[in-house]
């Protein structure tokens, strides 16, 4: 991946990972063309701000590469209990937005401890796992420290209410145990415990407008008008652009107001009724190359907790695509995770783009023979 210096061309700048790189600026490009069309062909209000945070945060990224992976080891834990005593301040003295309370206001800057730990559940059950020896791993004491990691945050966050981002948290910290070699006969234990009290949930737990996610996923057309109504428009979208799309900037569902939140949480939706179903596959094809190379960076780690959090970390960026699909095309209930790079919002650029740097970082350790 790294090619040596020519003279014209500096030698830190010549050895950066570029076929990554220009993955991830293909994507986030196409982001920006889907924000430019859905503002009716104009850069403001939501490609440049984008834009700027796009590139910042890939800097961000850049910097982060050249961070030892022993530092992130030896971080994981402290910064995980810092996120977790934020999220109890979002609690206390978290501002208030749509209903939810996810926010803490420092200064002019406002921050979502949330959305923070979905890559840093990975760092942290990576780092206990490391801890651990691989003889304990099938044994209990593997088990209920992992779930306490996962579990806190989790409701910590679901108590927002933020049930997309408490069950990405969850997700991702499950896979890394998996990962890490806890028995499958105990996720399928869980998976029937989870069965049995999902209906307590559905009556006593989930707020109103999230059963009603649920029954409108199970029946679209009970509301088509209300509580259906994103999602009806979503698919009216995605259909009608067919395999090629109506073409750039000729989308009526977006420009015409039918599709809500077309630049947010239903982006994809706004691209696939211009850039149909080709469009489509290139951001799945594309998301498909970034997450394999991820997971061949977890192949080449040197240590246990570079290939459980490379891994970890490969998976969290999984969720996001999937999930953010799948909602949108009426395969999972709307429950507002964004897709990165192409949904309009500073929170899953900042992940995206921590996972990413910590890939690259983790990827700069495992080759010997590179210095980048």
């Amino acid at each position: 991946m790294a090619r040596p210096g020519n003279g014209i061309v500096p030698m830190q700048v010549a050895q950066l990972p570029w076929k990554i790189l220009f993955l991830v600026l293909a994507i986030g490009g196409f982001g920006l063309v889907v924000l430019y069309s859905a503002a009716g062909g104009s850069i403001k209000p939501w490609a440049f701000n984008q834009g700027i945070r796009f590139l910042l945060f890939l800097g961000v990224a850049l910097a982060m590469s050249r961070v030892p992976v022993r530092f992130w080891s030896q971080w994981s834990l402290p910064i995980y209990g810092a996120l977790v005593v934020a999220l109890l301040g979002v609690e206390a003295l978290g501002k208030v937005a749509g209903g939810s309370q996810r926010w803490i206001s420092l200064g002019g800057f406002q921050f979502q401890p949330s959305e923070l730990m979905k890559p840093m559940i990975v760092l942290a059950l990576a780092r206990f796992y490391e801890m651990l020896p691989a003889s304990e791993t099938r044994k209990f004491v593997a088990i209920w420290p992992a779930c306490v990691l996962i579990g806190v945050p989790a409701l910590l966050v679901i108590m927002q209410p933020d049930l997309g981002t408490g069950l990405m948290i969850t997700g991702c910290g499950v896979m890394v145990m998996f990962l890490a070699g806890v028995p499958l006969r105990l996720f399928i234990a869980g998976a029937l415990a989870v069965s049995v009290a999902a209906p307590l949930a559905f009556n006593f737990v989930l707020h109103d407008y999230q059963r009603n996610r649920v029954l409108i996923f199970l029946d679209p057309e009970r509301d088509p008008l209300g509580t259906g109504y994103h999602i009806t428009q979503s698919k009216i979208a995605i259909g009608s652009g067919g395999i090629f799309g109506k073409g750039f900037l000729q989308g009526t569902q977006s420009h015409l107001d039918y599709l809500p939140e077309g630049q947010t949480d239903f982006a994809l939706a706004t691209m696939m009724e211009e850039w149909g179903l080709a469009g489509g596959v290139f951001l799945i094809v594309a998301f498909g190359m970034l997450i394999a190379w991820g997971v061949g960076v977890g192949m080449r780690a040197k240590t246990r907790f570079g290939r459980l959090t490379a891994a970890g970390l490969s998976g969290t960026m999984f969720l996001y695509c999937s999930i953010n699909m799948a909602m949108v095309i009426g395969l999972a209930p709307v429950v507002g995770v964004p897709l990165p790079l192409i949904s309009f919002g500073g929170t899953a650029v900042m992940t995206f783009m921590l996972c990413l740097g910590i890939l690259l970082s983790i990827d700069r350790d495992g080759r010997t023979k590179t210095r980048w």
